[in-house]
């Protein structure tokens, strides 16, 4: 078999997506390089902000600190409601980018220290679709005695989350719909971020706090939401439960706002199970 036809497996995610060499999987922030798959992204900063933790969103996390947070371009979903669909939906040629080292990062959180920063968070776009920038840098954030910070959709093969975990001191976990249905609408699986969540609401050394954003017509139903927290109040009574309102956004620009008495409803129905259900952009 000729050398450019070999082909290379991602693990990274349940796509594993089957590349030629020098191909990028669907997350478009993944090659294939000599074999195998790697983070076409890696160091490829697009945004950089020092934001409050609450911002992430982490309520009973560290209240009132700052988290150094970082994001590329790439994501393992394509959401048509993406928040943050110019760097999420975007390749290494369609956003302009600033390549650091995790050495640069970690000395660029601990000079921030002194303002009440606590760590580094990485967001905006999705992570994990850079899984080695992220362990390297957690790594080194944890010899610094620096908390990492995980904002996540939760598309992570069991593999590289049991690696990647036990350095993420809080994350919060987008789960975005309620079935396999909404996850085919998004191009993910329900199952593994259903893994994911039950993963990090059982490690003791991990903060985890969980968000979906409600839309109307798709993910909104009130008993829907309540079986969801009822779920979550299995794994851990103690879970923040963040439903947050849709505006219009990327190829869903001609849907209305989530009505904010939907929310309430959707709130009170997960509040028969949870404690801690948390209304957003309200």
């Amino acid at each position: 078999m000729a050398e450019s036809s070999k082909r290379a497996t991602c693990e990274i995610c349940p796509h594993r997506c089957s590349l030629v060499e020098g191909a990028v999987g669907r997350c478009r922030a993944r090659v294939a390089r000599g074999g195998e798959v790697v983070a076409a992204n890696y160091g490829k900063v697009t945004s950089v902000a020092l934001d409050p933790i609450e911002k992430k969103p982490l309520l009973r996390y560290h209240p009132g600190s700052t988290v150094l947070s970082i994001g590329s371009f790439g994501c393992n979903l394509s959401c048509p409601f993406c928040q943050n669909a110019s760097i999420a939906q975007a390749g290494e040629r369609d956003v302009g980018w600033r390549e650091v080292s995790p050495e640069w990062l970690i000395s660029k959180a601990l000079e921030l220290c002194e303002s009440g920063c606590i760590g580094i968070a990485y967001t905006y776009n999705e992570p994990l679709v850079g899984f080695e920038f992220v362990r390297d840098c957690a790594h080194l954030a944890h010899d610094a005695a620096l908390q990492n910070v995980l904002v996540s959709n939760g598309m992570v093969n069991e593999g590289p989350l049991q690696e990647l975990a036990p350095f993420i001191d809080a994350a919060n976990i987008d789960l975005k719909g309620f079935s396999q249905e909404f996850y085919d609408i998004v191009g993910g699986d329900y199952s593994t971020v259903r893994a994911t969540i039950e993963h990090l609401a059982l490690l003791p050394t991990c903060h985890l706090e969980v968000t979906t954003l409600a839309i109307p017509d798709l993910n909104d139903d009130p008993d829907a939401a309540g079986e969801a927290a009822r779920w979550l109040s299995s794994l851990d009574p103690a879970i923040t439960y963040h439903l947050t309102r849709f505006f219009p956004q990327h190829r869903m620009a001609d849907r209305p706002p989530t009505p904010i008495s939907t929310l309430r409803k959707m709130a009170e129905s997960a509040r028969r199970y949870l404690d801690d259900v948390v209304l957003g952009n309200c």
